[in-house]
C-alpha cells in the first residue's frame, strides 16, 4: 500500500502567483484544478473568493491524501478521482455544465517523484512501476516485452533521447539475462549504454521521461484535457496550463494558437497553410511565462516550467 501524500505541510506550486493572476478569480466563480497532486494550486485557489472548486486526479493516493483539505474547505471543494481528459463528463454527472477558470499542472508531481515505491524516479531505488493509476501495464511490463524498435520509438519521441536505439538495444540484451524489476537496475543499464555519468544531468533522465509518458499516455491525456476545458469554460473563462518539458508545451502552444486563430501561413518557400475557418474559441493568448531566478533557486524542479494562458470566447468549441 502506497503511503498517502502529506499535504498538511505548506506546498507552494510552481508559478503559483502567475497562475492565479492568469485565472483572475472573482467572487462567485467556479474553478477547476485539473491536476490536484499535493493540493498546492487548490489551496491557493480556495484562498480566493471563489464559490466552488472541483479538483481532479487520476492517482487514488492523491485523492485519499486530500480528504483533510476537503473537510477544511467546508463544502467548497469536491475531489474527483479521474482523468482530466474526462472532466467534462465527470462534472456533468455532478450537475456542472460550465466553469469560470481551469488550471493544469502537467506531468508527474513532486509527490510521486518523492515516493520511491511508485517507481517514477531513479534517485531512490524502487519497483519499476510509473503508473499514475494502479492499473494497466507498468514500466517493467513495457521494458520487458516491447520490441527493440518500439522501445527506441518511446525513448526518441517521448524522451527526446538522441541515442534511443543504443538504449533500446542495451535493454533488450540485458533483459534476456534478467527481467527488469527495479528503477536503479534500468537506470544502470541506460547509463552504461550512454557512457556513464557525465555532467549535471543523469544519462537516464530522458529515457525515464519517455517511458513514463508512454505508460500513462500523457500527451493524449493532455490533448483530451485541453479539449474538455474548451467545452467547459464559459465565455470569458480563463485557462492556465503549466508544463515541464518541450513536448507538453508544444501541445499546449499548438492548441492555443489554433483555437485562437493564430495559425501562421506558409513561407515563400512552402505552400500556403490553410487558415482556420472556425471562429476562434480562445483570445488574449498570453506570452509564455517562466519562473524567476529566485523561484528556481528555491525549487530546482521549477527551472523547466512554462505557463501558457488564454481567455475563452463565446464561439462554439471546435469538434477536433
Amino acid at each position: 500500500m502506497n503511503a498517502l501524500p502529506d499535504i498538511t505541510a505548506p506546498h507552494i506550486p510552481v508559478l503559483r502567483d502567475e497562475v492565479l493572476a492568469a485565472l483572475d478569480l472573482r467572487e462567485g466563480d467556479v474553478a477547476v484544478d485539473a491536476t490536484f497532486g499535493a493540493g498546492g494550486y487548490t489551496r491557493a485557489i480556495l484562498a480566493r473568493p471563489v464559490t466552488q472548486v472541483y479538483a481532479f486526479d487520476r492517482d487514488p493516493t492523491a485523492i485519499q491524501g486530500g480528504q483533510g483539505l476537503v473537510e477544511e474547505a467546508k463544502g467548497r471543494l469536491t475531489l474527483i478521482h479521474g482523468r482530466f481528459g474526462e472532466m467534462e463528463r465527470l462534472l456533468s454527472e455532478r450537475g456542472v455544465a460550465q466553469v469560470d477558470a481551469i488550471a493544469f499542472d502537467i506531468g508527474v508531481s513532486s509527490m510521486q517523484l518523492d515516493q520511491a515505491e511508485r517507481g517514477f524516479s531513479f534517485q531512490n531505488d524502487g519497483p519499476l512501476d510509473m503508473r499514475m493509476e494502479a492499473e494497466g501495464p507498468s514500466a517493467a511490463d513495457v521494458v520487458n516485452t516491447a520490441s527493440e524498435e518500439e522501445l527506441a520509438d518511446i525513448f526518441y519521441y517521448f524522451g527526446e533521447e538522441p541515442k534511443a536505439r543504443r538504449v533500446a538495444k542495451a535493454i533488450v540484451k540485458a533483459r534476456a539475462e534478467r527481467p527488469f524489476e527495479r528503477t536503479e537496475q534500468l537506470a544502470d543499464v541506460i547509463r552504461a549504454a550512454l557512457g556513464g555519468r557525465r555532467g549535471p544531468k543523469d544519462p537516464a533522465t530522458r529515457s525515464f521521461q519517455g517511458l513514463r509518458i508512454h505508460v500513462n499516455a500523457e500527451l493524449d491525456q493532455l490533448k483530451d484535457g485541453l479539449r474538455a476545458a474548451e467545452k467547459l469554460l464559459r465565455p470569458g473563462g480563463r485557462l492556465a496550463v503549466v508544463s515541464f518539458h518541450s513536448l507538453e508545451d508544444r501541445v499546449v502552444k499548438t492548441f492555443l494558437r489554433e483555437r485562437g486563430g493564430l495559425v501562421a501561413g506558409g513561407s515563400r518557400h512552402l505552400p500556403e497553410r490553410p487558415q482556420p475557418t472556425k471562429a476562434p474559441s480562445f483570445e488574449k493568448i498570453a506570452k509564455a511565462v517562466r519562473p524567476s531566478d529566485e523561484e528556481t533557486a528555491r525549487n530546482p524542479r521549477a527551472r523547466s516550467a512554462t505557463l501558457r494562458s488564454a481567455v475563452r470566447t463565446s464561439a462554439p468549441a471546435w469538434e477536433n
